[in-house]
C-alpha cells in the first residue's frame, strides 16, 4: 500500500532566494538571449549560418513562448557581423519599353549613382542647346545647306533649260510641276491652244511628255539631295551631340567600369539621347505655342525615361538587413507596379516599382507569422516560388486569376539570397509537413519552442534578469526579491511541476506590467510581493465569474454536493473547465448504479452525446479492469450506468476514470464511501493510478466547495502519487493544510483509494482463488456470484457462464 498524506511543505515549492546576491533587480544585469530553450536556440543558430538552398527556419511552439521577440533578436545579431547587401535598382530599358533593366551596385553606390544621373540629364539639358546655339554649327550647317541649295538651283535650271528647247515654261506647285506651251516666248492660253492644228498639238504633247519625264528625273534627284542634306545634318548633329555629351557619359563609364550591366545601360542611354537631340534643344516658337501645356506633358513623359528608380537603398544598413513583415500580403512580399490616372487614362513606368519585403530583406533575413502568410491571397505561394526559384519577379495578382487583361511592365527578375524565419504554431507545421511537398524541401530547420524549462538555480538567476530586461526597456519599477520570487513561483504554477518553470513568457511579462500599475497606485518605488500578489488575484477576479458561480450554486445546494458523511455508489470527483484565459476546477458528483443484466458499463454521458472520445475511453478501460480483477473468478453477467450528475455540456479526459470505478465497485460491493474527498486521476488495466492534469486547479476548486460549505477538518483530495510534482497550491490552501483543515493523499493503486474511500482492506486474492472474507474485494465478488446464481435460476446455469461483451 503506498497512502501517503503530503505536508504543506510538499504541496508547494517556494523560492528561496537570500543567497541570490541582489536586493533588487536594479543590480541584476539585464537578460541577454534566451532562457531554458537549448534545443530551439541550437537549432535557429545552426540554420541562421549554414547558408545552403532550402535552409529556412520554422520556429514552432505555443503562444507565449517568446518565438517573436528571440527571432528578431538573434537574427539581429547574427545579421550584424553580416556584409550589407547590394543596392537594387530599375532604370529604362531603351530597346524593349516594356521589360525595365534591373541593377545592383555596392552598398550605397546606388543612391550615388541615381544623383550623377540626375546631375547628367541636367547637363545634357545646359550643353546641348549651348552646342547648337553656337557659330561654328551654323556655319557647318550653312555649309552643307548652301551645298544642297546650290545642287537644288542647277538641277532646276537644267530642267527650265530642257524645258524652254522644248517650247515650255514650267510652274511649281504641290504635286510637282506644269508644264505651259509657248509661242514665240509667250505663255499659250487655252483658247489660243485650241485653235492650234492637230499636227501642233501632238508635238507639244510630246514634247510636254518629255518634259514631265526629265522633271520627274531632276525631282528625284532633288529628293536624292535633300536626303543626303539630313543625313549630313544628322551626321553634324551627332558629332556636335557627342562633343557634347560624349565626356560626361566617358566619365560614367569610367567610373562603372567594373560592372557591365550599368555600362551597357550608359551605352544605350547615350545612343537614345544622341537620336532625340531635338528633346533637348530649346526652340523660342515653341515656348510661344498655346498647345505647350499639352507638349510639355509628353515631354515630362519622356523625360521619365531617363529616371533611375531606386528599389532597395542600402547606405544607412548596417550588417545584413532584418525585416520584420507584419502584413505579408502578396504585394507587401513581392513589390508592385503602381499605376496613374493621366487625362483619364491608366499608365504606368518603371519610377512606378515598389519594392517588397523580399527586396528589403535580399542579402538578409524575412521574419514571417506563419498564420498572416497563410490566410492571405496568394502570398505562401508566392513564398514558395521565390524561394525555389531564388529570385523576385514582379507580377500582377490578377493575372493569376485572369480577372483583368491590361497592359503592364515586366520587370527584369532580381536573384533572391534571403534566409526566411516563419514563426507558428505545431498545428501549423504538422499541417504544412504532411500536405505541402514544398514546404520540407523549403523550411528544412525546426525550431521547437518548449512549454517549460528546468528550474535550476542558473535559470532562476535568468529569471531575474528576465525582469530586469523588461523593467529597463519598458520602463517599470524594478521589483525587490520577494516579488521575483513571487514571478519564480507563479512560473512554476504555470509550468504544473515543481522542478520546472514556465517557458509562456507572454504571461509573464503582463504579471509584471500589472504588478508595477500596483505599485503605482500604491506609490511605491519598488514592486513588492504584495504587488505581484495583488496583480495575480486582479486577473483571477477578472474572469472568475464562471467559477463563482459554480460555488455559490454548491453552498446554496443548486448544485447537489455532500461534503460530510458517507454513499453508496456515490463519489466526488474533480474536473477542469478551460475557459481559454481562465482555467479552474469544478467538483462534480458521479453516481454509479449496477444491477443484473447483459450490457456491461453504460456510459450515460456517451448515450446522451455528451462524452468525448477520451472519455469513453476511460469508460472501456474499466471493463478492463473488472475483467482482469473479477472476471477470471466469476463471470461477470451486470450492467453497470455511470454518470456525471448536473452535467449539462460535453465531458472528455479520462481524469475521472479512477472515481467512476470507485462509484462502481461501491454499488456492487454496497459499501459506502467517503463523501469528504474528492478523486481524480485515471487508471490502466492492471489498476495502476496514472497522473492527470490540471491538479492544483482541481484541488482548490473542491477546497473552494468545502469552504463555501464549512471545513470539518476532515475533507481533502485524493490525487495520483506521480501528481505530487505537479503541485504548486495557493497559499490559503497551503496554509489549511499545515493546520489540519484540508488534506491531501497520494495513491498508487486502485486500492490504496479503495482503503481510503471506504475504510475497508481492499483485500488480496489468496489460493483458493477468492478474497478474504470481509474486504472490499470480496464483497464485490459476492455479489457478481449472487447475480450469476440469480441468472441461473431463471435461465440455466449455461445462461450463466455466457459472458457478454460488454460484461467482460
Amino acid at each position: 500500500m503506498a497512502i501517503r498524506q503530503l505536508t504543506s511543505s510538499e504541496i508547494k515549492l517556494n523560492c528561496d532566494l537570500e543567497g541570490a546576491g541582489f536586493e533588487t533587480t536594479a543590480e541584476v544585469p539585464p537578460l541577454e538571449g534566451m532562457i531554458g530553450q537549448e534545443r530551439a536556440v541550437k537549432a535557429t543558430e545552426f540554420g541562421l549560418r549554414i547558408k545552403r538552398h532550402g535552409y529556412n527556419i520554422f520556429m514552432t511552439g505555443l503562444t507565449g513562448t517568446g518565438k517573436s521577440s528571440y527571432a528578431q533578436s538573434i537574427v539581429e545579431k547574427i545579421s550584424a557581423g553580416e556584409p550589407v547587401p547590394d543596392d537594387w535598382l530599375y532604370v529604362y530599358n531603351f530597346e524593349h519599353p516594356g521589360q525595365p533593366i534591373s541593377l545592383n551596385l555596392p552598398a550605397g553606390r546606388g543612391a550615388e549613382f541615381r544623383r550623377q544621373i540626375e546631375e547628367l540629364v541636367e547637363d545634357l539639358r545646359e550643353n546641348i542647346p549651348k552646342a547648337f546655339d553656337g557659330e561654328d554649327y551654323e556655319k557647318q550647317k550653312s555649309v552643307h545647306v548652301k551645298k544642297f541649295q546650290d545642287a537644288r538651283a542647277e538641277l532646276l535650271d537644267e530642267l527650265n533649260k530642257v524645258a524652254q528647247e522644248k517650247g515650255f515654261a514650267l510652274k511649281r506647285t504641290s504635286s510637282g510641276f506644269v508644264t505651259i506651251p509657248l509661242q514665240e516666248g509667250e505663255e499659250i492660253g487655252e483658247d489660243e491652244y485650241a485653235k492650234l492644228d492637230q499636227e501642233t498639238k501632238d508635238e507639244m504633247e510630246k514634247n510636254s511628255n518629255e518634259v514631265q519625264i526629265k522633271a520627274m528625273e531632276i525631282m528625284r534627284r532633288v529628293q536624292k539631295l535633300e536626303k543626303e542634306l539630313k543625313e549630313k545634318l544628322k551626321e553634324l548633329d551627332q558629332e556636335v551631340g557627342m562633343a557634347a555629351v560624349g565626356y560626361l557619359f566617358n566619365e560614367l563609364t569610367e567610373e562603372y567600369a567594373d560592372f557591365p550591366a550599368v555600362k551597357n545601360y550608359l551605352k544605350a542611354f547615350q545612343e537614345d539621347v544622341l537620336s532625340n537631340l531635338s528633346d533637348f534643344r530649346s526652340d523660342e516658337e515653341e515656348q510661344q505655342n498655346p498647345m505647350l501645356w499639352l507638349r510639355q506633358q509628353g515631354q515630362d513623359q519622356s523625360d521619365r525615361r531617363y529616371m533611375v528608380n531606386l528599389l532597395v537603398d542600402n547606405r544607412e544598413t548596417e550588417g545584413a538587413p532584418m525585416v520584420y513583415e507584419t502584413n505579408p500580403s502578396y504585394y507587401n512580399l513581392l513589390g508592385r507596379v503602381e499605376y496613374e490616372n493621366r487625362f483619364g487614362a491608366v499608365t504606368t513606368d518603371f519610377t512606378m516599382i515598389k519594392a517588397g519585403a523580399l527586396h528589403r530583406a535580399n542579402g538578409g533575413y524575412l521574419i514571417l507569422q506563419a498564420r498572416d502568410v497563410l490566410t492571405s491571397i496568394q502570398s505562401w505561394e508566392v513564398l514558395k516560388r521565390v524561394l525555389r526559384t531564388r529570385e523576385i519577379r514582379i507580377e500582377n495578382i490578377s493575372e493569376h486569376f485572369g480577372l483583368v487583361a491590361m497592359s503592364t511592365l515586366r520587370p527584369q527578375s532580381i536573384p533572391l539570397n534571403v534566409k526566411v524565419v516563419m514563426i507558428g504554431n505545431p498545428f501549423i507545421y504538422f499541417l504544412l509537413y504532411h500536405y505541402d511537398e514544398d514546404f520540407r524541401k523549403l523550411f528544412k530547420i525546426k525550431s521547437d519552442f518548449d512549454v517549460e524549462m528546468e528550474r535550476r538555480d542558473d535559470y532562476v538567476t535568468k529569471m531575474a534578469s528576465f525582469i530586469s530586461f523588461h523593467c529597463n526597456s519598458q520602463g517599470l519599477r524594478h521589483f525587490n526579491r520577494p516579488a521575483v520570487a513571487e514571478i519564480v513561483e507563479y512560473s512554476t504554477r504555470l509550468a504544473e511541476n515543481q522542478d520546472k518553470l514556465s517557458t509562456r513568457f507572454n504571461e509573464i511579462v503582463d504579471l509584471l506590467f500589472e504588478a508595477d500599475a500596483w505599485a503605482e497606485i500604491d506609490g511605491a518605488t519598488l514592486v513588492g510581493k504584495d504587488h505581484v500578489e495583488k496583480a495575480m488575484e486582479e486577473i483571477i477576479y477578472r474572469s472568475n465569474k464562471y467559477e463563482q458561480k459554480i460555488i455559490d450554486s454548491i453552498k446554496e445546494e443548486e448544485i447537489l454536493l455532500d461534503l460530510e458523511g458517507e454513499e453508496v455508489g456515490q463519489i466526488n470527483a474533480l474536473s477542469v473547465i478551460d475557459q481559454g484565459d481562465y482555467l479552474f476546477g469544478r467538483p462534480s458528483r458521479i453516481t454509479a448504479s449496477t444491477y443484473l443484466g447483459r450490457r456491461g458499463i453504460i456510459n450515460i454521458e456517451r448515450e446522451s452525446e455528451l462524452s468525448g472520445r477520451l472519455h469513453s475511453k476511460g469508460i472501456m478501460i474499466l471493463s478492463g479492469y473488472l475483467g482482469s480483477t473479477y472476471g477470471m473468478l466469476v463471470p461477470l453477467n451486470l450492467t453497470a450506468s455511470l454518470c456525471f450528475e448536473q452535467s449539462y455540456g460535453g465531458v472528455d479526459g479520462d481524469s475521472a476514470s479512477a472515481a467512476e470505478l470507485y462509484a462502481l465497485l461501491s454499488s456492487l460491493a454496497g459499501v459506502p464511501l467517503r463523501q469528504d474527498l474528492a478523486v481524480t486521476g485515471s487508471i490502466n488495466q492492471k489498476g495502476e493510478i496514472q497522473p492527470v492534469g490540471g491538479v492544483s486547479a482541481k484541488i482548490e476548486g473542491f477546497y473552494l466547495a468545502c469552504k463555501a460549505k464549512g471545513l470539518t477538518g476532515k475533507q481533502g483530495v485524493i490525487i495520483p502519487a506521480k501528481n505530487k510534482k505537479s503541485l504548486m497550491l495557493k497559499q490559503e490552501v497551503v496554509e489549511a493544510v499545515d493546520k489540519g483543515r484540508f488534506h491531501i493523499y497520494t495513491i498508487d493503486t486502485v486500492d490504496d483509494g479503495i482503503e481510503l474511500l471506504s475504510g475497508l482492506k481492499p483485500g488480496k486474492l489468496t489460493q483458493k482463488g477468492t478474497f478474504r472474507k470481509g474486504s472490499f474485494n470480496k464483497k464485490v465478488l459476492d455479489q457478481l456470484e449472487k447475480f450469476n446464481a440469480t441468472l441461473s435460476k431463471k435461465m440455466g446455469p449455461e445462461a450463466a457462464g455466457e459472458n457478454d461483451r460488454n460484461g467482460k
